[in-house]
């Protein structure tokens, strides 16, 4: 495995991503065939109790059911954080295929889905024993909210329109959101078991490619559009899916379904280049769908396809506030601090806290696609 990591750091964005997917999809079948031995777990879980009760948890923790998930939660993330701020710090510059670290990176990432697994058999029990269901949930939200927050000045927010969201603040959101990131990822995935059940592969298939995306920083496939906007469409599909899987063909499907196309139809599908008669296309199949859908569930349900875009717009709203005023609050500590004889800025610095200039030109994290550094 490491000889092939090694012989991608020269490798075409396009063939970095195709064995990510891969190798995702592999780890995906390994989860299915292994989670066959976890039927002397199954039988002791307590009977399901309702929406905010998480299934899969022993109903007897152990100190060490509870330490091992929390123990290997906590290096899994101490040691992503870690190589991000190295990235950061030290390499500061794109790659074609992959530097040293994104081998790393990988290989690290690697090693604890393996560790996952060996966890899950010998203890069963995730995160989930200790925290909600809601938390789980809740962090790839916040997720796809903040990607629509920083992508918000390439591709707007509303048809190709950007929303008067500061540039200190969207300078900031992409300066600082892989640590984010990889916690949603990584805490989502050490939040389940490794179950094979239909709901947790398609989870974890997602969570795969999160961390793969979450190893190629500082590289042209990390930034690639295609690629990062099929990330959050995939959402709909896990969504729906499992929506399905758990109420069936009457139950709420057409919310995930519907709701995160909807969020592609209003802001993702306007960042990829694609021609604007394409695009007016697919709004119409998006809402003749729609029209077909509710045709036979009743238009009465028809709020449903609403829920997610308002939730994520205000959620966007909300978070863009709340940077602003952080930002406010701290450059008022720091004018404060360098106050008096000798404090301030010196005469004809133009540097702002977002990265760029105060003559109107874009912010590095703007430049860079997202990583806080320069593209070459």
């Amino acid at each position: 495995m490491f000889s092939v990591l090694n012989d991608m750091r020269a490798a075409s964005p396009g063939r970095v991503l195709f064995w990510g997917v891969a190798a995702s999809a592999v780890l995906t079948g390994l989860v299915w065939l292994l989670g066959q031995r976890l039927e002397d777990f199954r039988l002791t879980l307590l009977p399901d109790q309702g929406a905010s009760w998480y299934y899969w948890k022993l109903p007897d923790p152990t100190f060490w059911s509870r330490a091992t998930a929390w123990i290997g939660y906590a290096a899994h993330q101490l040691a992503a954080w870690g190589l991000i701020y190295y990235a950061q710090t030290r390499v500061r510059r794109y790659a074609v295929g992959l530097h040293p670290v994104n081998v790393v990176a990988l290989a690290v990432n690697f090693g604890f889905v393996v560790l996952h697994t060996v966890q899950t058999h010998l203890f069963y029990d995730g995160l989930a024993q200790d925290v909600s269901i809601f938390s789980s949930q809740g962090s790839v939200v916040i997720l796809l909210v903040v990607v629509l927050l920083m992508e918000n000045r390439r591709r707007g927010l509303f048809a190709g329109r950007p929303a008067p969201i500061s540039a200190e603040v969207v300078g900031f959101a992409r300066r600082y959101h892989g640590y984010l990131f990889s916690w949603a990822a990584i805490y989502t995935f050490w939040y389940h078991p490794m179950e094979n059940t239909s709901g947790h592969l398609i989870g974890f298939l997602y969570m795969f490619l999160l961390l793969v995306q979450g190893s190629l920083f500082l590289t042209r496939a990390h930034v690639d559009r295609w690629w990062t906007a099929s990330l959050e469409l995939m959402v709909a599909v896990h969504g729906t899916l499992v929506a399905v899987m758990t109420s069936g063909p009457g139950g709420a499907w057409p919310m995930f379904l519907f709701g995160f196309l909807g969020v592609f139809v209003i802001t993702q599908m306007h960042g990829l280049g694609i021609p604007r008669g394409v695009r007016w296309l697919l709004a119409a199949a998006y809402v003749a769908a729609v029209l077909a859908v509710y045709a036979g569930r009743g238009f009465g349900r028809a709020d449903e396809v609403v829920r997610i875009p308002a939730i994520e717009y205000l959620l966007v709203g909300v978070l863009a506030v709340l940077l602003w005023l952080a930002l406010r609050i701290a450059r008022m500590f720091r004018a404060a601090g360098t106050a008096g004889p000798g404090g301030g800025e010196p005469p004809g610095d133009t540097a702002s806290p977002a990265g760029g200039t105060r003559d109107g030109r874009e912010p590095l994290e703007t430049a860079a696609g997202g990583d806080g550094v320069p593209r070459p």
